[in-house]
């Protein structure tokens, strides 16, 4: 019999049992006993049997498909938390694929449409895009469950995870105002992302609540990928420079930091530095850039726990679940230094 042709007949017949019990088996149902599970295992072996799944996803309407759209899968942040999203779905039998955004609001739209035709059985949706309308039309059309990532979308079928960004900012702030820094500024990238806003948000808040004057020193770069090399050099060639800054990102942080060096500023003696989100260049630096982070198991097992939840009732209330940032200090903060 030629390779490729084999269907669940010829496995029944070398087994010497129903379709029926060799459906069973290949579908991993519970009601099949171990002689009769031996035996078909062995026969698909010897014929190197190959379910046709896509016939399964139609008996079944299940895919075992989830689709996710990021916004730009070239971020180390996003790549960490795809793989954690992935080992997590993975043990649940299903495949994630991902589709890059890349801030693109009509891609965005087609990609979400494609999720729709291919009858995936989940969706986790961060796109860059959160207020456009075609954008936010795709993902309340979706017919399956949704998990809108860390996005502040008028979504009220979807659920969703937030990371609270606010709260850890303060968090890490209050971390360089115990160490006297009064002077700290914010290297971010210009957009209008709940990640953004609520960062901002948590930097003036913690200014005010320490009842302290907010500093004009806040750097936004065009894009993710921009430097922000002259706007932080000209910071540091002030008189009033800053003693400390948090700044986001791979791109950002790196940016931040050759301006420190070529401005002869030693981290963490001369200059305090705080990043956002772990990469495997803020832990390499020397010393080790210091950061706010998410858990992104935690983040992979509340996702699950969301997906599972709606498919099992769609009818439920959406739900909003909350992960907070964490802040760890890897040595490349101190005290503010002394005029």
């Amino acid at each position: 019999m030629a390779k490729g042709k084999v269907d669940i007949r010829d496995v029944a017949a070398l087994a010497g049992v129903s379709v029926g019990s060799a459906s069973r088996v290949i579908n991993d149902a519970e009601n099949v006993s171990p002689e009769t599970r031996g035996k078909v295992e062995r026969a698909i072996a010897i014929l190197d049997y190959r379910p046709n799944h896509t016939a399964q996803a139609l008996r079944s309407r299940s895919s075992k498909t989830i689709g996710c759209l990021f916004t730009d899968v070239t971020n180390p942040l996003y790549a960490r938390l795809f793989r954690s999203l992935e080992e997590r779905l993975r043990k649940d039998g299903y495949m994630l694929l991902l589709a890059n955004g890349l801030n693109d609001a009509q891609r965005e739209t087609e990609t979400l449409s494609m999720f729709s035709r291919r009858g995936m059985d989940g969706v986790i949706a961060a796109p860059g895009n959160e207020t456009d309308a075609q954008v936010l039309a795709a993902l309340n059309g979706l017919p399956m469950p949704v998990v809108v990532l860390d996005r502040d979308m008028a979504t009220p079928g979807c659920d969703a995870l937030l990371f609270d960004h606010a709260a850890g900012m303060k968090a890490a702030m209050a971390e360089l105002f115990a160490q006297g820094h009064t002077r700290i500024a914010l290297a971010l990238w210009r957009a209008s992302s709940r990640p953004v806003r609520r960062r901002i948000e948590g930097y003036r808040a913690a200014y005010k609540a320490a009842g302290l004057r907010v500093p004009d020193m806040l750097v936004q770069a065009a894009s993710a990928t921009s430097s922000v090399f002259a706007d932080v050099d000209a910071l540091l060639k002030r008189a009033d420079r800053p003693t400390a800054i948090v700044a986001q990102g791979t791109y950002t942080l790196g940016s931040t930091l050759r301006a420190i060096e070529a401005n002869g500023l030693r981290v963490p003696q001369d200059i305090s530095v705080v990043t956002i989100g772990d990469t495997d260049f803020a832990r390499d630096h020397s010393p080790s850039i210091s950061l706010l982070n998410v858990d992104a198991q935690r983040v992979a097992e509340l996702t699950a726990t969301l997906l599972h939840s709606r498919m099992t009732d769609a009818a439920q209330p959406a739900r909003s679940e909350r992960v907070p940032l964490q802040f760890t200090d890897r040595g490349s903060i101190g005290p503010a230094p002394r005029p």
